[in-house]
């Protein structure tokens, strides 16, 4: 699985669905087989960053 916004493969795992990307220090969540991608703000809030990407390139890569 390669990160929808670096390609990098350097993904953590949090929970069963929901993994952060060490690379670009994003958040995943995968829902019914896209990613939902949220940056972590400073103050610990999540923004979503869904609408900068389309539906194809938030399909879940194995």
């Amino acid at each position: 699985m390669k990160c929808p916004n670096c390609q990098s493969k350097n993904l953590g795992k949090i929970t069963s669905s929901h993994y952060y990307c060490w690379n670009c220090f994003i958040e995943l969540t995968i829902t019914h087989d896209r990613f939902e991608m949220n940056q972590v703000e400073e103050d610990g809030s999540l923004t979503s960053l869904d609408d900068l990407f389309d539906e194809h390139d938030r399909m879940i890569e194995l």
